[in-house]
């Protein structure tokens, strides 16, 4: 585990909590707003779990599962239903085919003394008592028997050595689908862009990558906390993921500002237009950018319509430190 803290830059405590977690009820949701690391923290630690390194090691019947959740997603597409398919004398007929879920089931009671783990990306985004059936039931009581609806008979059992992660965006309205009987079944682990595992992350990636870059990581915190002001509350502050990128400068920030972070702001504060204006590039950078304590920008700075003064940076990075790392 220590190998993995060190690649995703959080403490090897965290990532021990979240693996305690799983053992006890065997699925988690890492939740929180975009950008916040959580799929690409979900595959690592899915990865880590099985032994497998990179994508170049998945196979369809090993270990890992990858799906990802929508409006149209469906339980036959999770769990198994009939699909058309073409038999040996060329006629159209409709066979019982085993979703993503029953295959890594399999190989996973194939393989009882190995873990498999299922990365469900956007769990929410899906219609979950649609998708999920009576497969509520077998999350909470592994190894244990049970009908199912393409299985009257035979029925279907969910191995203990399948762990389910899931992720889940915080600023999709669609977080109001998760009932209670789904919420118990499942541990929480907040990703949150001011609180830990994610809070800093961006300047640990810059002073490892890119120490020129570091101040996009000071920006991008002081906006978060006038966000966390203006939203009242944290679930739709901006992400680091959208900078942890090399070479950034003025120009390519203004670029992912302008057409990623500003339309997510506009959305969330529709129709407050004096409150969206202080979150413009120009607005952020003049208060927050890496001249903001310069002698000749005293004026500029003032002239933001930022009235709490504690939102005034505290340290000058220096218009030296602009070019990427």
């Amino acid at each position: 585990m220590a190998a993995l803290a060190d690649d995703v830059l959080c403490d090897a405590s965290f990532l021990e909590d979240v693996v305690a977690l799983l053992e006890d009820k065997r699925q988690v949701i890492l939740y929180g707003p975009p950008g916040t690391g959580k799929t690409y923290f979900a595959r690592q630690l899915a990865w880590t779990l099985t032994g497998i390194r990179d994508d170049g090691e998945y196979e369809d019947d090993g270990p890992f599962s990858l799906v990802q959740f929508h409006p149209a997603y469906s339980y036959e597409d999770f769990f198994e239903g009939y699909r058309p398919a073409v038999d040996d004398d060329g006629h159209m007929t409709y066979r019982l085919t085993p979703g993503p879920l029953v295959r890594l089931a399999a190989h996973a009671a194939e393989h009882p003394d190995e873990l498999h783990v299922m990365v469900i990306d956007e769990i929410n985004r899906a219609n979950l008592p649609r998708v999920l059936g009576e497969l509520l039931f077998l999350l909470e009581y592994r190894d244990e028997w049970t009908q199912t609806q393409y299985r009257p008979i035979d029925g279907f059992t969910l191995p203990s050595n399948l762990w389910i992660i899931g992720t889940m965006n915080t600023a999709d309205r669609s977080i109001a689908l998760i009932d209670a009987a789904m919420r118990r079944r499942f541990h929480f682990v907040p990703f949150f862009p001011n609180k830990p595992p994610t809070a800093g992350l961006l300047l640990r990636w810059t002073q490892r990558n890119a120490p020129g870059q570091a101040w996009v990581a000071e920006l991008l915190d002081r906006v978060n906390g006038e966000l966390e002001q203006a939203l009242g509350g944290d679930h739709l502050l901006i992400g680091p993921s959208h900078f942890i990128k090399w070479g950034l400068d003025e120009t390519s920030v203004r670029r992912i500002w302008e057409y990623n972070i500003e339309p997510l702001i506009e959305d969330q504060l529709f129709g407050q237009q004096e409150v969206i204006s202080r979150f413009r590039f120009d607005a952020v950078l003049t208060r927050h950018g890496p001249d903001a304590n310069a002698p000749d920008s005293e004026g500029k700075a003032s002239a933001g319509p930022v009235d709490d003064p504690e939102a005034q940076p505290a340290h000058n990075v220096g218009s030296a430190n602009r070019g990427g790392g």
